[in-house]
């Protein structure tokens, strides 16, 4: 693993120290002046409390986001079947992950495409090489699983064209909780936190509580949650290695269309309606995942380290620095 870029300057004292008597900065000595200290840098807010507002104001919009939804829609949602209320939950989450990033990007006069979603590459070859590399994964641990005897794919649960219409759906519901999950994830805080604390321990503080995330899930478990969170570290990989997030989108994307809609198994505890399976398992939860579905099986560990080492030999050139 590469070690992350120090990225931080000489301390006061030490530069201090090499300024002749009459120019050496005074500590703050107001309680204003070290509160000041507390909030801003030298580059303005300090990283940290980015973070902090970011996530806040995600919180924010999101709620105003769903109250106006739901008061314009009223008389429409209760209608809407139950995956349409997926689909337009996880539409305004995004919404809700960019708008703020956006604001932050003309604050700090930067390109946006920096937090990771550049406009050059979107849905390009990263993504769809992602993609394969995600569905390969999903399938390789199913047929694992098969093996074993654990794992039965079953009979079609759809037929005709319905097969067409829910396959998609499910890969656009799927793309719309990618981006999503990664950007808020990976985008913006990444970037950030990178800039305060280097890449690699803001990759450590981000997967882990992408995986806390998971826990109130229901049907979840500490097992799954932790395969989630080493998931997200490796896509943090992903990130450092292809320079933006197109490459974890598709692969986000694919894994869970491939593990909810294809062979139609739990999906960190939950299943979706319109699946194409009759798919079932037999074992014990140790090896199945039980209710959490594959992502709970200790095999899926296995596939993560899997994944990480063929990842580090494709593409072995570091691209991504803040």
């Amino acid at each position: 693993m590469d070690e992350p870029r120090d990225e931080r300057q000489a301390s006061s004292g030490l530069a201090n120290a090499s300024l002749p008597e009459q120019q050496l900065v005074p500590p703050p000595s107001g309680f204003g002046e070290k509160l000041s200290l507390i909030f801003v840098g030298s580059d303005g807010l300090r990283t940290g409390w980015r973070f902090v507002l970011y996530v806040l104001m995600v919180a924010v919009i999101a709620i105003l986001l769903s109250l106006t939804t739901h008061f314009l829609l009223q008389g429409v949602t209760q209608k809407l079947s139950k995956q349409w209320g997926y689909l337009i939950g996880e539409s305004l989450m995004l919404v809700a992950a960019i708008l703020p990033a956006m604001a932050f990007s003309k604050f700090e006069k930067r390109p946006f495409g920096v937090y990771g979603l550049p406009r050059l590459g979107a849905f390009g070859k990263l993504f769809w090489v992602g993609a394969l590399w995600g569905l390969a994964a999903i399938t390789v641990l199913l047929l694992v699983l098969r093996l074993a005897g654990a794992f039965y794919f079953g009979g079609l649960a759809l037929s005709g064209v319905r097969i067409v219409k829910f396959a998609a759906f499910w890969g656009f519901f799927f793309l719309v909780v990618g981006l999503f999950e990664e950007f808020v994830i990976r985008g913006y805080s990444q970037f950030t936190l990178t800039r305060g604390m280097g890449f690699w321990p803001a990759a450590v503080l981000l997967s882990t509580l992408f995986g806390a995330m998971h826990l109130g899930n229901e049907g979840e478990a500490w097992v799954g949650a932790l395969s989630a969170g080493l998931i997200g570290f490796f896509f943090c990989l992903t990130l450092r290695r292809t320079g933006t997030l197109w490459f974890a989108v598709g692969c986000h994307a694919a894994w869970d269309w491939g593990e909810s809609f294809l062979y139609s198994v739990p999906d960190s505890g939950g299943t979706v309606p319109g699946h194409l399976l009759q798919s079932s398992f037999h074992g014990p939860a140790w090896l199945t995942g039980g209710t959490v579905g594959p992502e709970g099986s200790v095999l899926v560990f296995l596939t993560i380290a899997v994944l990480w080492i063929a990842f580090d030999r494709f593409f072995p050139e570091i691209k991504y620095g803040a």
